[in-house]
């Protein structure tokens, strides 16, 4: 929600507020490093077990993946915790990992 010291949206509507706010505001830029945030979101989550809050941490990239294996394990180490992670490509990159190339690096979004 643009707010480091309060980063938490309120219900979808609040999600979306937050992304139409940050199109104003941020500007894509590399190198592209998912894990650093990946982890942070996830203590956050780490931290509220009781079913009281549950996570979303969306991430709109312009680029490839520069920390790929870091945030497999970013990823993986979260999966148990009440949080989502949505990654959106946008722009000119190629963000089909299927094809080999893309975000996911050659072994696609499977690996």
């Amino acid at each position: 929600n643009g707010d480091a010291a309060n980063p938490a949206c309120s219900g979808i509507e609040g999600v979306l507020e937050a992304y139409h706010r940050s199109l104003r505001s941020v500007q894509l830029y590399g190198p592209t490093n998912f894990a650093p945030v990946v982890n942070h979101v996830a203590r956050s989550a780490a931290a509220v077990l009781d079913g009281s809050q549950y996570f979303v941490l969306l991430i709109i990239t312009d680029g490839v993946i520069s920390d790929m294996a870091q945030t497999k394990e970013a990823i993986v180490n979260a999966a148990k915790l009440p949080m989502s992670i949505i990654i959106v490509g946008v722009g000119q990159a190629e963000f089909d990992g299927e094809a080999g190339g893309g975000p996911w690096g050659r072994e696609g979004s499977k690996g």
